[in-house]
């Protein structure tokens, strides 16, 4: 028998909405035996069956839902359901020759990422419970996958984010099953890139901008662009791909411009793309000094808060950006920024941009709004899934 957590009365408001986490002060009581990573039964405090989920003391987040049936068994077949049901969702929402395969709990499987990469697949565990069901999760990945006609050929782990410390896990990487070649070759919106899914950022590629990198290149067409924070070139290849006559691509990463070059020769694209390991806080000012101004500025940066105490020191650093990029957009040019953080919300973002744009003494003409792309899904009630913010805006002068 599972044991039996109650919440206090009042609480549970984030599950009663739809959400998939259950806090440590939200919890009056336990009612049994219990292992960390074992599945509980959660009870309101009048007793009334909310779901099943996973517990873990070492963790804030204490309980992480698997089903709303109390009734429910989480066995190999419950586990299939939700593998199939969340291929079965990228296959009518995206290109899926790579995609993010499971997003934890938008895909009702908290803490636990998969990214497929061609005939690759990469897991990130984050959460204790989840993590005991990792590798049957990845067979049957396998299986569903199998079974509309695709191989995998391998599958890396990449459980070496510092939060998994805070679940009471160590960090770990490194292959499950047989070794592979880990340089990837994949394609997306007709790009080539190698994907390093050992050593790069995350799982590798930042899969979530598939759709926001497409819709830059219209605007390129002709354009000289600066393509800030560019990681391994992928927006930069996206704005040559859309024809541009220049781009200028800027990142602190050695190892990031190393990889973007090798992507820029992979697609033929070396001659328009200029590689630059620079900090773009300390470069974009100096180009300013220097006159330079460009049709296309993408800003595209790492999360600048990863908590909620950070999000002040963030927001000055997102402003910083903003408000240099704004400068070097030539008149009636155009400006993409986004911001990959869910502590920097979709209000406090729009705010900070503004802000931005009077300092700056630009006006804004907003073309676009968007968010990640749909194989990473938004669970309502469950606000940590919802976390890019991307913006195209025309940039003209105050006149």
């Amino acid at each position: 028998m599972s044991a039996v957590v109650t919440l206090k009365k009042g609480e549970g408001r984030t599950l009663k909405a739809g959400g998939m986490w259950v806090y440590d002060n939200e919890i009056a009581a336990i009612d049994g035996t219990f292992e960390n990573g074992d599945l509980v039964n959660i009870h309101d405090f009048d007793g009334y069956p909310m779901g099943r989920g996973f517990i873990n003391e070492a963790s804030k987040i204490r309980i992480r839902l698997m089903t709303r049936n109390v009734e429910q068994t989480i066995d190999r077949e419950f586990l299939r359901m939700r593998v199939k049901n969340a291929w079965d969702y990228r296959k009518k929402t995206v290109a899926t020759g790579c995609c993010r395969l499971i997003f934890g709990e938008a895909d009702f499987l908290p803490g636990i990422v998969v990214d497929k990469f061609a005939d690759v697949l990469v897991v990130e565990s984050l959460a204790l419970g989840i993590d005991r069901m990792k590798e049957t999760i990845l067979e049957l990945a396998k299986e569903v996958l199998f079974a509309d006609g695709i191989t995998i050929r391998g599958v890396y782990e990449r459980s070496d984010a510092k939060v998994r410390e805070q679940e009471g896990m160590q960090r770990h990487k490194g292959f499950i099953g047989e070794p592979f070649d880990t340089n990837v070759p994949i394609e997306e919106n007709g790009v080539k890139y190698l994907v390093d899914v050992c050593n790069g950022q995350k799982t590798g590629f930042f899969l979530d901008q598939k759709y926001n990198r497409q819709s830059v290149r219209r605007l390129c067409s002709g354009a000289d662009v600066l393509d800030c924070f560019t990681h391994t070139g992928s927006f930069a290849l996206n704005a040559a791909a859309g024809g541009a006559a220049s781009v200028l691509a800027v990142d602190a990463s050695e190892s990031g411009i190393a990889q973007a070059r090798l992507n820029a020769e992979r697609n033929g694209m070396q001659d328009r793309v200029q590689f630059v390991c620079r900090d773009v806080f300390d470069l974009l000012p100096e180009l300013e000094q220097q006159g330079r101004r460009f049709d296309v500025v993408i800003l595209d940066p790492p999360a600048f808060t990863k908590s909620r105490n950070s999000v002040k020191n963030a927001v000055k650093g997102y402003r910083e950006i903003n408000l240099r990029g704004m400068r070097l957009v030539k008149d009636g040019g155009f400006l993409a920024t986004c911001s990959c953080s869910h502590f920097m919300t979709y209000e406090l973002f729009t705010q900070t941009i503004a802000q931005a744009a009077r300092s700056a003494h630009k006006r804004l003409r907003q073309a676009e709004f968007r968010t990640q792309a749909p194989d990473h899904p938004i669970l309502w009630a469950a606000q940590e899934s919802y976390y890019l913010k991307f913006y195209i805006f025309q940039v003209c002068e105050e006149r």
